[in-house]
């Protein structure tokens, strides 16, 4: 799987033992930085991480902050993104087989080193559900999407 990821200076420390482990598993992984503890906005990373999903270049994209949280926010804000924080491993394989996640969200300051390879082993090897009712609110959050969209341009 094509994956790429990126980090605030708050996950930088995280960032490295997911991109080893990733390629441990035999992933292809492109890693966006930050490559330092110098400080850099997570929206600038959700940029850099994103852009690549959507356009599909990357399968799935990992963003790592402090909590997770507003790398989650900034990342659901371009649209074709569905981002999901995930802090247990449930939540990690049912954003994807039931919410279509494309972007997993990790919180350095939340779960360890362990949790978020757990994290991410679930959330990888998870598939959309080909189930209507999930396909149907997927749909759903694209619509939104758009006549958002549509809105704003009005």
């Amino acid at each position: 799987m094509k994956i790429i990821i990126g980090a605030d200076h708050a996950g930088y420390p995280l960032k490295g033992t997911i991109v080893d482990a990733l390629r441990e598993w035999g992933h292809e992984v492109e890693d966006v930085g930050t490559h330092s503890r110098d400080p850099i906005d997570f929206p600038v990373v959700a940029r850099r991480v994103c852009d690549p999903v959507r356009s599909g270049e990357y399968d799935r994209g990992v963003m790592v902050c402090g909590t997770g949280i507003g790398a989650c926010i900034a990342a659901n804000k371009l649209p074709g993104i569905r981002a999901a924080l995930c802090h247990d491993v449930y939540s990690a394989h049912q954003s994807v087989e039931h919410d279509d996640a494309n972007v997993i969200c990790l919180g350095a300051q939340i779960v360890g080193d362990r949790l978020a390879l757990d994290l991410l082993q679930a959330y990888l090897a998870a598939e959309m559900s080909p189930a209507e009712h999930f396909q149907r609110r997927v749909q759903m959050i694209t619509d939104l999407e758009r006549e958002a969209a549509k809105e704003l341009e009005s």
